[in-house]
């Protein structure tokens, strides 16, 4: 699987509504798009964040669909953003939710890693930290995504409701902690948002 995300901050006033056609006209162009395997949307209203995560089948669909929708794309999150990031992602660990919407929580944590020792933290990963995490409670879904050429992982995971997020903080950071020791990642940013939309598309 693979993924494109779209990073951007803007002014909090603007959020819902760019929310709201990214949720709606956003998610029915990515649906018609070959290779779509699903969308998650967040936010955080508060300090004015905006995050999409699209899922493909193979980094071609995830291509394809990056050029045809580059204009429309812009046109809806212009009104909102005054900074924007886009990033490509393989994702070979993923466990993912079942479709979640308003009330339910995301959490993101990007990391630095050497080239070198991707494999190594995606082992890891999916031997000790993915087992450990499917245990907290009110965990929902998550995916552990790496850029191999630039040396970045990210982890999202979703959880049920915001409550469950936050009951979730020490856990998870016991967790976090043994996997940067074990795959000597460095922790770079860690954030949390509100879900607006997370569904995957199942496969035939």
């Amino acid at each position: 699987m693979y993924v494109r995300s779209i990073y951007a901050t803007g002014d909090p006033a603007t959020l819902d509504g760019v929310a709201e056609a990214l949720r709606t006209e956003g998610r029915e162009l990515l649906s018609a798009q070959p290779g779509y395997r699903g969308m998650g949307l967040f936010v955080d209203r508060e300090v004015g964040k905006l995050l999409v995560g699209s899922w493909w089948e193979d980094e071609a669909s995830r291509q394809a669909s990056f050029e045809s929708l580059g204009k429309r794309r812009d046109e809806l999150i212009s009104p909102f953003a005054r900074t924007l990031a886009i990033d490509n992602w393989e994702a070979p660990v993923a466990r993912r939710a079942e479709d979640l919407g308003p009330g339910a929580g995301f959490r993101l944590v990007r990391m630095d890693v050497e080239p070198g020792d991707i494999d190594l933290l995606v082992q890891t990963f999916r031997d000790t930290s993915l087992p450990k995490a499917q245990q907290v409670p009110g965990m929902s879904g998550i995916s552990l995504l790496v850029d191999r050429e630039r040396g970045r992982a990210a982890v999202g995971s979703l959880y049920t409701d915001r409550e469950a997020l936050a009951a979730s903080r020490g856990a998870v950071a016991a967790i976090r902690g043994e996997t940067t020791e074990k795959a000597r990642v460095i922790t770079r940013s860690l954030e949390e948002f509100e879900v607006v939309l997370a569904t995957a598309v199942p496969h035939a």
